[in-house]
């Protein structure tokens, strides 16, 4: 009791000092009226310089593009001021406004500084999907936190405590809140999904809108519209190239496309199931296409050999740099992710139910499947998306306490060496007793790339791993001559490597959104352990969702009307990517197949029983 009674005393002396606080700051606002309210109408401005100054870096970088673009720069502080009143009207107070607006501009200017001094890319808001795998992202980014940052975010806190201290007021009744709400959202919102509104604002105010098919266009955009309209337009333009069901999707069309006969072809003529196994190198890339680099062959010897013993080849991929997710998503269902209008993110458009994935006919045909990802589990979700995908086994890498790998787990730099990644094929493949079927995406050539000798030297940080991943195929071809299961490999880069920003090679070649195909070239090899017949594999490039296809044909699997289809289509439209070349027309066929496998109903021929299929729609 007494305790309690020494202890009292304090709350009220709190309280006092609460009360004194309120009345200075109360007669603060009273006193300084002016200020606050020139606070408040000059905010906008603010907000908008500060989170564009802390991304340029330099306060001379914003006063200069403020100076060539200035209809941009208005654009920005008008879009500010209609959110800072949207906000002033939910909230009441001006200054938790102010907070509220500066904590939102700036951690997206900090998100966008970091993401383009990682990979060369800018940030766009469909990026922000990737939020709940905020802790596997900061393993790959460069996150430096400088002084001259700590400076802008000073200044920004003590802008909104300022705000605080004189409290300006604002004030509205409920009608006119709701009113003033109302104002603000519908425009907001109009610029985003009506393109007869946005496109005229745009015009106005001389914003880039150039359709941004690659990464270099976009990033150009970037260069003419900067960080807060990039932000918005890109916004526009995303949610116009949204997916929706094509106009000629039903039965009868998917009907007319496949219209051969539900009779199987082909029955793996040379009377064995061979083992396939498609290893989709993380950022691996063939640099020696870019003579002025003048990359020795000797970082590329294992892929040279298998090669040379096998076949070599180029595939298109539909991304650079990052969103892994659209090559797996190609190779694992020899579908484009340009049908599905090419998202980052293609597995989050995905019918949450069972999918006709390839890893489907390899089961139907009697093959074990198995998925191999050296990293975390939750990362693009993939295992709770890809265990739809008809793998029996599904293979990852938490950390070293938590992990599904069977041999012993060492690492090359920050992430999972590709011979621990090769060591648990070969012993997937031996202890099988059915023929395997394995989709495996590696990690150790993932950014960041500053480890080594030189931390500053990427580009040689890269190629240092990248010998070792080729000293690494050498010994896992090697183990697969040795034993008496024929297998099939085939193995191909998912993209060119993120190298950092102004800093990179790509910037030093100066690529650009007219020169950069090159960028969407990989090189990939076929090879077996058992002289497999390479004639029908195509000479000319093809894009990755065909070469499912082509190992198919190569092991003589049989083949349903859809297969038949989309090796016809090959040979019609060989490249289908608008990153690579967004000249190629829409192709109806792949389109709709596309969305009908993935989203709709499965009117194409399916391998998967349609009991199973309706079960799992219905579950």
């Amino acid at each position: 009791m007494s305790e309690k009674m020494q202890k009292s005393p304090r709350f009220p002396a709190l309280r006092q000092r609460i009360d004194s606080f309120s009345r200075k700051r109360e007669a603060s606002s009273s006193r300084h009226g002016a200020l606050g309210l020139l606070l408040m109408l000059i905010f906008p401005v603010f907000i908008t310089a500060m989170a564009e100054i802390n991304q340029f870096k330099y306060v001379s970088s914003f006063f200069r593009f403020a100076a060539e673009r200035p209809t941009v720069v208005l654009f920005d502080i008008v879009i500010a001021a209609v959110i800072f009143v949207f906000l002033s009207a939910v909230f009441r107070k001006i200054w938790l406004s102010a907070a509220v607006q500066s904590f939102i501009y700036m951690a997206l200017s900090i998100t966008e500084l970091f993401k383009y001094g990682t990979n060369g890319n800018h940030l766009i808001l469909s990026d922000m999907k990737l939020i709940r795998s905020v802790k596997s992202l900061t393993s790959f980014a460069y996150i430096k936190i400088t002084p001259r940052l700590l400076i802008y975010c000073a200044i920004v806190i003590a802008f909104v405590l300022l705000m605080f201290w004189l409290d300006p007021k604002l004030r509205m009744r409920p009608m006119r809140r709701v009113i003033a709400m109302l104002i603000c959202a519908v425009p907001c919102a109009a610029l985003i999904v009506l393109p007869s509104f946005y496109s005229s604002v745009y015009s106005v105010f001389g914003l880039d809108t150039t359709a941004s098919t690659n990464d270099f266009l976009l990033n150009e955009k970037f260069s003419n519209n900067s960080f807060l309209a990039f932000l918005v337009e890109t916004a526009s333009e995303s949610y116009a190239n949204r997916l929706v069901e094509p106009d000629n999707y039903n039965q009868d069309y998917v009907s007319e496309i496949t219209n051969e006969p539900e009779i199987a072809e082909g029955s793996f003529g040379s009377g064995t199931k061979p083992n396939v196994i498609v290893v989709m190198s993380e950022a691996y890339a063939d640099f020696r296409v870019f003579d002025e680099l003048g990359v020795d062959n000797s970082y590329y010897e294992g892929f040279d050999a298998a090669r040379e013993s096998g076949y070599g080849g180029t595939a298109i991929t539909p991304t650079y740099a990052s969103w892994t997710v659209r090559s797996e998503f190609e190779l694992m269902f020899g579908l484009p992710v340009r049908g599905l209008n090419t998202p980052n993110m293609p597995q989050r458009v995905l019918a949450d139910r069972e999918q006709p994935a390839l890893a489907q006919y390899y089961k139907s045909w009697g093959y074990s499947t198995a998925y191999v990802h050296p990293f975390n589990s939750s990362f693009y979700s993939r295992q709770r998306i890809y265990g739809e995908f008809g793998f029996d086994k599904m293979i990852f890498h938490e950390s070293d306490d938590q992990t599904d790998f069977t041999v012993p787990v060492e690492y090359f730099g920050t992430y999972v060496d590709d011979k621990t990644v090769f060591d648990q094929l070969l012993d997937l493949v031996d202890t099988t007793d059915e023929p395997i079927y394995i989709h495996t995406t590696t990690m150790q050539n993932h950014q960041p790339y500053n480890q080594g000798e030189d931390p500053e030297d990427e580009f040689g940080n890269y190629l240092t791993w990248i010998s070792h991943t080729n000293e690494c195929i050498t010994d896992f071809l090697a183990a697969l001559e040795d034993i008496d299961e024929p297998t099939l490999v085939f193995f191909v880069g998912d993209h060119f490597p993120s190298l950092r920003g102004e800093g990179s090679v790509y910037h030093t070649m100066n690529m650009n959104g007219e020169s950069c195909s090159v960028l969407f070239e990989q090189r990939y090899f076929i090879w077996s352990n058992y002289g497999a017949d390479y004639s029908c594999v195509p000479e000319e490039p093809v894009s990755f969702f065909y070469m499912p296809y082509v190992l198919m044909n190569i092991i003589d699997a049989p083949q349903d009307a859809f297969i038949r289809k989309m090796n016809e289509l090959m040979e019609t439209v060989p490249v289908y990517s608008t990153d690579y070349n967004d000249g190629t027309p829409d192709n109806e066929e792949l389109d709709v197949l596309t969305y009908d496998r993935v989203i709709g109903e499965v009117m194409s021929p399916c391998p998967i029983p349609e009991e199973v299929l309706e079960a799992s729609k219905n579950g």
